[in-house]
């Protein structure tokens, strides 16, 4: 296992990130088999667990607690907050009023008293920045976080919150975590260059590409992914975007083949390839899952594997761009640019 140091928090971090979303009922995981993934995560070397309160609705949150019970100080603990969390319309966003509420919820399902890393799980267009920030500041100063960070911000919201902070003088975001992968390497292009620029450190999420790169999706046989269920346009063979990312992978897997390396090999080498990238979250459902990434840990591609897969896919270029979370709202809703 490799390690980085989390942008300018002086904290080191592993390279790959255990990511919880399969934890609890939307994965269908028992809490013997997330303990079980957890013990093997920190054995390979991974310091860091990234949750949300999100993930079915607390219970991934309840799983890591108890999985980390009693080794809390080896742990670099991340959670976020701002997604629906119920019917009621205040039980989401970044107001102060809901992250101080959330925050101590996610603290007693961890069974903590406080996170390392607390990430705003998506831009909220409602809330000022100035309220988000100074919300978080007081949480950091009370001693409940240590750090605070963002997920799938537009770049453009990573700088209006650096300079909000340095105006009102704030605490400021030092992580950003992003989707990022072979296919979907949009981020290079507006992201990553901001988050350099301001010393954050990236977390990005979905380097399979929700499974796409993991091996088990190919020409010519059937898509049987748990992903491909529960999201089945995501793999729609007769859309373009997806005829498009088939084309890449079977492309890709000759360069992985020629290079000796594993199709989840030559994704998580290339994510963390990039100078801007502190670590990959991977997001194992199975032991299996977990094994077959593990054994990515240690992945550095050349400069010709590099350069082969920049002939597949362009930099810069998302191949599934409708499937972004960071697109700006007046894109997706008419009404947003109308007089």
């Amino acid at each position: 296992m490799q390690y980085r140091t989390l942008g300018r928090t002086g904290v080191q971090v592993s390279t790959l990130v255990l990511g919880a979303m399969n934890f609890g009922s939307l994965g269908r995981t028992t809490q013997d088999e997330v303990t079980a993934m957890v013990d093997a995560a920190l054995e390979g070397g991974i310091n860091l667990i990234d949750t949300a309160d999100r993930y079915s609705q607390g219970e991934s949150e309840e799983m890591v607690g108890k999985a980390i019970a009693g080794r809390r100080d080896d742990i670099v603990l991340a959670t976020k907050a701002t997604m629906p969390m119920d019917e009621e319309r205040n039980h989401q966003g970044s107001s102060r009023r809901w992250l101080v509420t959330e925050l101590d919820n996610s603290l007693r399902r961890l069974g903590v008293d406080h996170v390392d890393l607390y990430q705003i799980h998506r831009w909220d267009p409602t809330t000022s920045d100035e309220e988000t920030l100074s919300a978080l500041t007081d949480l950091q100063r009370a001693g409940k976080i240590r750090y605070f960070g963002c997920s799938t911000f537009p770049a453009y919201r990573l700088v209006q919150a650096e300079w909000t902070a340095r105006q009102n003088h704030l605490s400021r975001y030092v992580t950003e975590q992003p989707s990022y992968s072979i296919l979907q390497r949009g981020i290079e292009a507006h992201v990553l260059p901001v988050t350099e620029e301001y010393g954050l450190g990236v977390l990005v999420w979905s380097p399979l590409a929700s499974g796409w790169l993991s091996g088990a999706v190919r020409e010519g046989q059937a898509i049987t992914t748990s992903r491909s269920t529960l999201l089945p346009q995501r793999f729609d063979l007769t859309l373009p975007s997806n005829r498009a990312r088939l084309d890449a992978v079977e492309k890709l897997a000759k360069v992985a083949d020629e290079a000796g390396l594993t199709m989840i090999q030559l994704a998580l080498g290339f994510v963390t390839a990039h100078p801007a990238v502190t670590s990959a979250i991977i997001g194992p459902r199975t032991m299996d899952h977990l094994r077959s990434q593990l054994a990515a840990a240690d992945t550095v591609l050349s400069a010709d594997v590099l350069d082969a897969i920049d002939a597949i896919v362009t930099p810069g270029v998302d191949l599934a761009p409708e499937e972004k979370f960071d697109t700006p709202p007046a894109l997706l809703d008419p009404a947003l640019r109308r007089r």
